[in-house]
């Protein structure tokens, strides 16, 4: 029997462009339910620059955002994943 599920996230990601953004579209709808939206900007070695946008650029808690939610997250589904940054 063939295993057809998609990966699970117990099974580690490369740090690619195609598996930080699908690791993103998984945030998405929560950030989308707020107002908000992430964008990658660049991937610099194990750093993933990233723009909050609409409401989370603006929010007070996106900090918390940043790092609880969206560094927590891709640094979960891809270990190479050192540090989630914003950029402006």
């Amino acid at each position: 029997m063939t295993e057809t599920t998609p990966v699970a996230s117990a099974d580690p990601r490369a740090l690619t462009l195609e598996n930080v953004e699908r690791t993103l579209d998984e945030l998405r709808p929560y950030l989308m339910a707020d107002g908000g939206n992430v964008e990658v900007v660049e991937i610099d070695g194990p750093i993933v620059k990233v723009r909050l946008q609409g409401a989370c650029g603006s929010c007070p808690s996106s900090t918390m955002t940043l790092k609880m939610g969206i560094e927590r997250k891709l640094r979960e589904a891809i270990p190479e994943v050192a540090e989630v940054v914003q950029v402006l």
